[in-house]
């Protein structure tokens, strides 16, 4: 089934509809026109004072007059503009979006943070993770602000998670329209969240707003209730621009925002093993428990012609993990039971359960991992596994 979203219908890849920034369209300037970038910083700025430059409409950006008179001036009063001290939290923020009232409030993620890797790396992993859940619902997300503010991919997505249908609109064109479906989106997240005790730190104004800090909490809790077979980085951080307007004056402030934790902290395992320690205080040590374990399941693999190196990435399909069971227990795994050459993340899961259900056959306790950490090449989460099966094992020959 087609999900029409209207001014966003694209064709392409397959039929999958793509939600765009209608903004960006409207603001789009003429590229390599020669005065695009001195006016739209020049907007940019005057915007968020409250009003426009005189006679700088965007019908000059495509008239021949541009180029002639005051381009230079544009550009160099442009350049300031965006090399002033403010510049770093402005620069990639809509004119339309930034018109200030007296005392009013606005955050942005400053840009450096944006080109941190964990940053990076976090918005890729909850971009995919979407998608791969919404793949049936033939949409993609291209940009988390952009589509998602609305609350027609959240309330997609929340009733994918949680196997329920939501009272709403389909589509929503009007910003009140918007609002009345986000506020019924987040009331329902809220009361799944709300027996957790976590903050909430969101409204329907942040993520109408399109502020993206607000968004990216708002998934995570989602990801983190709903055990989504993701590995999100750690520790991910991210510095956040308060501008305020007071007295016709823009004043910013720098604040430090956290987005993520450990992955047990944010998972649900709060318990502290060996190998938090291990990881925390004694990585020194870390090495030589790696080779143990690697000499371990090579006295065992090498029975097959098998050979293990990086215990990181070897042990992620379950392939190994299913053998090593076998020769342990000492009996031959039926090939149709897992798949000896997974290619998809699924296929992978396939695996590292079925090796988990052997284990506890085998009088093991279940695992503290889950089979999408061990896919998902979280090392600590695979050494755990194999120590455990070290302890059981490590005398048979």
């Amino acid at each position: 089934m087609h999900h029409m979203f209207k001014d966003h219908q694209r064709g392409e890849k397959r039929g999958f509809l793509s939600l765009e920034n209608k903004n960006c369209r409207r603001l789009e300037l003429r590229r390599g026109h020669p005065c695009s970038w001195g006016l739209c910083s020049q907007a940019l700025m005057a915007s968020l004072a409250g009003s426009l430059l005189p006679g700088s409409d965007r019908s000059g950006v495509e008239t021949s007059e541009c180029v002639q008179g005051g381009v230079s001036d544009l550009q160099e009063e442009g350049k300031n503009a965006i090399n002033s001290p403010m510049s770093p939290a402005l620069a990639d923020v809509h004119p339309e979006d930034t018109q200030l009232e007296e005392n009013e409030e606005r955050t942005m993620i400053d840009p450096t943070s944006k080109e941190d890797p964990k940053f990076k790396e976090l918005v890729k992993v909850l971009l995919d993770w979407i998608n791969d859940v919404l793949v049936e619902e033939r949409i993609i997300v291209k940009q988390l602000e952009e589509d998602l503010y609305d609350g027609q991919v959240l309330q997609k997505l929340l009733e994918k998670l949680a196997g329920c249908k939501l009272n709403v609109a389909e589509v929503t064109q009007s910003e009140i329209g918007q609002k009345q479906k986000l506020q019924t989106v987040l009331e329902a997240v809220h009361d799944l969240l709300r027996p957790r005790g976590w903050a909430l730190r969101w409204s329907v104004d942040s993520i109408h707003g399109k502020n993206l800090v607000a968004i990216l909490h708002l998934l995570v809790s989602l990801a983190m209730h709903f055990r989504a077979p993701i590995r999100l980085p750690e520790h991910v951080t991210v510095q956040v621009v308060v501008v305020r307007k007071r007295e016709g004056l823009l004043h910013s402030s720098h604040i430090s925002e956290e987005l993520t934790t450990t992955t047990e902290m944010m998972m649900g395992r709060f318990e502290r093993d060996a190998f938090d320690t291990l990881f925390d205080h004694a990585p020194d040590k870390l090495s030589v428990v790696k080779k143990s374990l690697i000499t371990f399941v090579n006295k065992h693999l090498n029975k097959l012609n098998l050979e293990v190196t990086e215990l990181e990435t070897q042990f992620a399909d379950g392939v190994y993990l299913v053998l090593l069971m076998g020769l342990l227990e000492d009996y031959f795994v039926p090939l149709h039971n897992f798949y000896l050459t997974p290619e998809s993340f699924d296929q992978k899961v396939h695996n590292v359960s079925f090796a988990f259900e052997l284990m506890l056959d085998g009088g093991l306790k279940k695992p503290k991992a889950r089979p999408e950490d061990v896919v998902n090449l979280d090392l600590k989460s695979t050494l755990r596994v194999l120590y455990n099966l070290f302890t059981k094992y490590k005398n048979v020959e």
